[in-house]
C-alpha cells in the first residue's frame, strides 16, 4: 500500500447528517433496553441493514427502522447524549463544523410539544459545541410527507430561533411525494428570515427534482443532488451558481440509488465544477461516518490527496460557518496537504 495522508486528519465540514441517524449503534441498544423497546433484528445485528429504497416498499422499510430508532429518544438527557456523541464522532473524523439536520415535530410528542422539543435540541447542540469544541449548528427540516402548512409553521419557528443556532431550512423524506413548489411559501419565510435553503433533491428521483429545488425553492444547497449528473445543462447551472450538493456516497449505495460505490457520480460532479460537501446522512443505518466518504472517493474514484483537499474546502465554503471558523479550517486543509504522505 502506498503511503497516503490520513483522511481522518483532513479538516472538513459536515453538512448532511440527520439527527436520529447520527446515533451510535451501541447507544441505540442501550436506550432500547432502558425503555423496553423491542428493536427489529435489522437494528441489532451489528451489520447495517439491507435497504433498497428505490421502490416504495424499500423506502417504507427504511422509514420504519428510522422511526423505531427515534422512538428510543424520549428524555432531554437522551437528546443531549445523542448530540454529544455525534460531535465526538465528527471530531474523530476531522470535522471542524457540523450542521445537524432535524425535524423537531417528530420529537415533540415525547418532549412536551414543538417549542420545548426545539429548545431541548438547541440547548443540547450548544452544550455539545462548548464541551467538545466542535462548531455546531442546526438545520431545521420540514417533512414533505406532511402538509405544506406544517412546513410554514416550522419555517416561522426556525426563523424565530435563528439566533439560537439555526442556520438553515431543509425538506426531507421521500422526494417522490409532494411537489417542491408546494413548499415554496415555507422556503420564502425561511430565506427572508436569513436561513439557508437546503432541500433534499436528486436522490430517489432524477434531475428534474434538483431543478425544482433551484427554481421553486431557490435552494442555496441541495441535499444529495447526485442525479444532476444525468443532465449536462443542469450540471452547468449548478457549477455557474456554485450550488453545493451534499453528496452521501455510502447512503446512495445502501439505498440502491447506485449499485456500487464506483457508480456514484463523484467524478462527474467534480469535473463539472459542481461544489460538493460529502456527508454521512444516517450512519446508524448505513454503517459509515464522515471520513469513510472521503475514503470512498479515494478508493473507488481515484481522487488524489489534492482533490480530496479540494473536496474538504468545498464542504467548508458551502457551510454556514462564520468567517473565522472557515479561515481556520481552510488553513488546516493546506497544512494537511503540506505534510508528506505517510508522515
Amino acid at each position: 500500500m502506498e503511503h497516503v495522508r490520513d483522511l481522518s486528519l483532513l479538516p472538513k465540514a459536515h453538512l448532511h447528517l440527520h439527527f436520529t441517524g447520527s446515533m451510535r449503534p451501541a447507544t441505540l441498544l442501550e436506550l432500547a433496553d432502558k425503555y423496553g423497546v423491542h428493536l427489529p433484528e435489522a437494528l441489532t445485528g451489528g451489520e447495517p441493514p439491507k435497504l433498497r429504497a428505490t421502490d416504495e416498499r424499500g423506502w417504507f422499510r427504511f422509514q420504519r427502522l428510522y422511526d423505531m430508532a427515534r422512538s428510543c429518544l424520549r428524555e432531554p438527557e437522551d437528546i443531549r447524549r445523542l448530540v454529544r456523541e455525534a460531535a465526538e464522532e465528527d471530531i474523530r473524523d476531522g470535522s471542524g463544523w457540523l450542521e445537524i439536520q432535524v425535524d423537531p415535530t417528530s420529537y415533540a410528542p415525547r418532549l412536551g410539544g414543538l417549542i420545548p422539543a426545539l429548545e431541548v435540541i438547541l440547548d443540547a447542540v450548544d452544550g455539545a459545541a462548548r464541551e467538545t469544541g466542535l462548531g455546531m449548528r442546526v438545520l431545521v427540516a420540514a417533512n414533505r410527507m406532511k402538509h405544506p402548512l406544517d412546513a410554514r409553521t416550522l419555517a416561522r419557528l426556525a426563523v424565530r430561533y435563528a439566533d439560537r443556532g439555526i442556520v438553515g431550512f431543509g425538506l426531507s423524506n421521500d422526494e417522490r411525494r409532494g411537489m417542491a413548489r408546494d413548499f415554496d411559501r415555507a422556503f420564502a419565510i425561511a430565506r427572508e428570515g436569513g436561513l439557508l435553503a437546503a432541500p433534499h433533491g436528486g436522490e430517489l428521483t432524477g434531475p428534474a427534482s434538483v431543478r425544482d429545488c433551484l427554481d421553486d425553492l431557490h435552494a442555496a444547497r441541495i441535499g444529495h443532488g447526485v442525479r444532476a449528473a444525468e443532465d449536462p445543462r443542469l450540471l452547468r447551472k449548478l457549477a455557474e451558481r456554485q450550488i453545493t450538493c451534499e453528496v452521501c456516497p455510502a447512503s446512495n449505495v445502501a439505498l440502491g440509488v447506485y449499485e456500487k460505490p464506483a457508480d456514484v457520480p463523484l467524478r462527474t460532479l467534480f469535473d463539472a465544477g459542481v461544489p460538493m460537501a460529502l456527508g454521512a446522512d444516517d450512519p446508524l443505518l448505513f454503517g459509515s461516518r464522515l471520513a469513510a466518504q472521503y475514503e470512498l472517493a479515494r478508493r473507488y474514484h481515484g481522487f488524489t490527496d489534492e482533490e480530496l483537499a479540494e473536496l474538504a474546502r468545498q464542504s467548508v465554503r458551502g457551510s454556514a460557518a462564520p468567517d473565522d471558523v472557515r479561515a481556520k479550517l481552510l488553513a488546516g486543509v493546506d497544512d494537511w496537504l503540506a505534510q508528506p504522505p505517510g508522515a
